[in-house]
């Protein structure tokens, strides 16, 4: 049975944050030993980062705070709420992200009517409310009350792969299921300073962001869908459990990401891919080149790097995930599928539209490694997230005499 991928949407917060001048206030933080001041400089200059995007409104140029929670603009401080006031923020305003991004999901489906989703599968891993984002999306979508409602948390990176593992499975299990897969992450809210290099990587690094797929094997669904869900694997790295994790901690949560991960993908890469491409031996036997599309979760620059090295692919196969990387930052869970998006939103090529094949991979705590193998079908219309990358708010602004600079 085939599976298919119907529509693709993506969303973002309206406060967009500036690079560079995020390293200028962080790196201007009190406290910063003189090693921690040189690693600001270098991971935010290193990151291939120009813009991202969060969810806190208290850092946008126009909103001010009398009882500031995490950044003070009278002083310039970043302050360091306790992990109850981020998380609050979370329920939040990860649920208006939910919405929206499962809202454009729907719209670009119109033949579907909200009653003809049977499951709904929420994802995220940047913060906890129950009753959670699929009980939100329900009654805020107005969805069947008896859908049949999934949510998986706390997984990190690659869990759009075992949220579309699973609108797959239904699909198959059921011929008229409808699927609709949302991810939502809100990776800011856990933002801090500190002399601490997995802090000081992860403030570089990532962003609040949203995706949204409606997945179905109904008949007829091959008329309008974006792509075929082919395969999808698992694969645990004999190393690196250490190097990876996502913990709790009073103050936010608390990510660990060595600076040996690239290493342990570059080593472990290949091995990785096999269990994936074995399922179609014709296309383990070609070079991984031969393979047009590659969606790469772009976990930061060094670990594209190490992928396009080790598996020499070219700069153009590499560009979808390296433009979401520089527009977008690190979205978690999130980023893989704006990076499907990308390729979904380009022309399809010359010859058979079964040729477009896309071999996509996210990396997590573990570390694990997640693989899918997929097929473009057709070209998908302009997105969400352009929408939102065109407002006209401005973030981390240079300082004036009339006032600080936000963060």
């Amino acid at each position: 049975m085939t599976v298919y991928v119907r529509s693709l949407e993506t969303a973002v917060p309206g406060t967009k944050l500036v690079q560079s001048e995020a390293r200028d206030v962080f790196a201007a933080q009190p406290g910063l030993t003189r090693l921690g001041s040189r690693l600001v400089n270098t991971c935010f200059d290193g990151a291939a980062i120009e813009t991202r995007f969060t969810a806190v409104q208290e850092l946008t140029n126009t909103s001010r705070s009398e009882n500031p929670q995490f950044y003070d603009q009278e002083t310039g401080l970043l302050l360091n709420p306790s992990t109850k006031v981020r998380n609050d923020i979370f329920a939040s305003e990860a649920t208006k992200l939910f919405v929206e991004a499962a809202r454009a999901a729907l719209r670009a489906a119109p033949e579907l009517d909200l009653l003809d989703i049977t499951h709904l599968v929420t994802v995220s891993c940047t913060g906890f409310f129950n009753p959670g984002p699929d009980y939100k999306l329900v009654r805020e979508l107005g969805l069947n009350p008896a859908v049949q409602r999934y949510h998986l948390g706390f997984m990190g990176c690659y869990a759009a792969f075992p949220a579309l593992r699973a609108a797959k499975l239904f699909c198959e299990a059921d011929p008229n299921a409808v699927v609709l897969v949302v991810c939502a992450e809100l990776c800011s809210l856990h933002v801090r300073t500190s002399n601490d290099p997995d802090t000081i990587m992860g403030s570089a690094l990532f962003a609040d962001g949203a995706a949204a797929a409606v997945v179905t094997a109904r008949q007829g669904a091959e008329e309008n869908a974006l792509m075929k869900l082919d395969h999808f694997e698992t694969v645990l790295t004999p190393v690196g459990e250490d190097s990876m994790a996502w913990n709790i901690g009073d103050n936010g949560f608390e990510m660990i990401l060595g600076n040996y991960v690239p290493h342990i993908i570059d080593d472990h890469i290949v091995g990785a891919l096999e269990p994936l491409l074995e399922t179609e031996p014709e296309l383990a036997a070609l070079p991984y080149t031969a393979i047009p599309h590659w969606a790469i979760h772009p976990g930061g620059r060094s670990i594209l790097d190490k992928v396009q090295s080790r598996l020499g692919l070219s700069d153009v196969q590499l560009v979808p995930a390296r433009e979401i990387l520089r527009n977008y930052g690190n979205m978690s869970s999130a980023t893989v599928l704006f990076v499907l998006k990308h390729i979904l939103e380009q022309p399809l090529q010359e010859g058979p539209a079964g040729d477009e094949r896309i071999c996509s991979m996210a990396f997590g705590p573990g570390l694990t490694v997640e693989t899918g193998l997929f097929t473009k079908l057709r070209q998908a219309t302009g997105g969400q997230e352009d929408k939102a990358a065109e407002g006209d708010l401005t973030v981390f602004q240079s300082r004036t005499a009339a006032e600080a600079p936000v963060a």
